[in-house]
């Protein structure tokens, strides 16, 4: 058996620590730019890191305009405004916007290349700046992978992979999540749930490492999100979701994701719907899709989120996606398209943009027709 493995080199997992983010940086900057968006600001999440890089003697530069589903635009602002600082060190502080985009201010700092020479796989050629990432959901698992997603200028979404974007370290502070909304605490629990599936069932890149951090992550998630929805003070169960999501990034890093995401992304790009709320929407019907080919991987998951689940591995398989599916309609997120202003109009548009993300459909396990795309969005109408 061959395959490789990559994560983040220093992960820091502690309640409270980024209050403490001056000290962590230990002399890797002394001029960092502060990425993040203006909620967080709102929400006071960001402040106490700022004085914390201040009694350091950091001079910082803040940078609160990151936008979702980051636009290209944005980040070629962002890259500017750190240029014009004279930045030497990047912080990414939020969700997988503001990481994804503090990755590629940190590639494109010091280098010539331009983004768009980076789209793609292994497109960097020069020295990131020094890169520190700090999540305040527990979805993307952005800070122990090496993909930044962007939308480009005709809306659709396109990948930068590269192992330069791996952080130099993550510091995963579970306190910043306490009080998060629950539609916000439902998506980003999903997103990391899909993560997690779809690398278990990656026909290309599945490993022995990969397998072992979705079944635990799937563990910590299935039994503690719909209790930190409920619940949202809930320091376990924050703790444990964190954890299941870093966890879940670590295994789809390295045995990517597949047709969810695929089918995903022209909501994002099209609609702005969140990134984890597009990937709900779509888990059950392609869970259902897939479930011909990968029945005999989703029954071994089904042993761990439907442990009293017997008999065939197809018998297996119906349990798990039925435990899935319940999992998600207990954490009352929305379940139709037509819930978000999506017509049937749009559909044929959708399919279309969908099969564009021909790096994430061949790691599905049952090839995506045109059809199969149409039909599949036409399930969740």
């Amino acid at each position: 058996m061959n395959f490789t493995f990559h994560t983040t080199p220093e992960i820091i997992f502690r309640s409270g620590a980024s209050r403490e983010m001056g000290a962590l940086i230990n002399d890797r900057f002394k001029r960092p730019v502060l990425l993040t968006d203006k909620g967080l600001i709102a929400a006071g999440l960001v402040e106490p890191v700022i004085e914390s890089l201040e009694a350091a003697g950091l001079s910082i530069l803040l940078f609160d305009d990151v936008a979702a589903d980051p636009p290209a635009v944005k980040v070629k602002e962002a890259v500017n405004a750190a240029r014009a600082h004279r930045a030497d060190g990047v912080i990414g502080l939020g969700g997988g916007s503001s990481m994804d985009t503090a990755k590629v201010v940190a590639v494109l700092l010091n280098s010539q290349q331009t983004l768009e020479d980076i789209y793609g796989m292994d497109m960097v050629t020069e020295k990131r700046a020094p890169l520190i990432l700090c999540p305040t959901t527990a979805g993307t698992g952005s800070e122990v992978t090496s993909i930044s997603v962007i939308t480009k200028e005709d809306d659709t979404k396109i990948g930068i992979v590269d192992n330069a974007l791996y952080p130099d370290m993550a510091v995963l502070d579970p306190a910043l999540t306490l009080g998060l909304p629950r539609h916000v605490t439902a998506a980003t629990g999903i997103d990391a749930m899909v993560h997690a599936i779809e690398a278990y069932t990656n026909i290309h890149k599945k490993n022995p490492i990969s397998d072992a951090l979705t079944r635990e992550a799937l563990r910590l998630l299935s039994q503690n999100i719909v209790r930190a929805c409920e619940k949202p003070g809930d320091a376990a169960a924050r703790e444990a979701m964190m954890l299941g999501a870093m966890l879940a990034g670590q295994s789809f890093a390295n045995s990517p994701v597949g047709a969810v995401h695929a089918m995903a992304y022209p909501l994002g790009g099209i609609f702005h719907i969140p990134h984890g709320l597009s990937n709900s929407l779509m888990l059950e019907p392609v869970l259902k899709f897939n479930a011909s080919s990968a029945d005999h991987h989703y029954a071994e998951l089904a042993d761990v989120i439907a442990p009293s689940a017997t008999g065939t591995n197809a018998e297996k398989c119906d349990a798990f996606i039925h435990r899935t599916v319940e999992i998600v309609e207990a954490t009352g997120v929305e379940r139709r398209l037509s819930q978000l202003g999506i017509s049937h109009n749009d559909l044929p548009r959708m399919a279309e943009d969908a099969l564009k993300g021909e790096r994430l459909l061949r790691n599905n396990p049952r090839t995506v027709t045109y059809d199969d795309a149409l039909a599949m969005y036409t399930q969740v109408l």
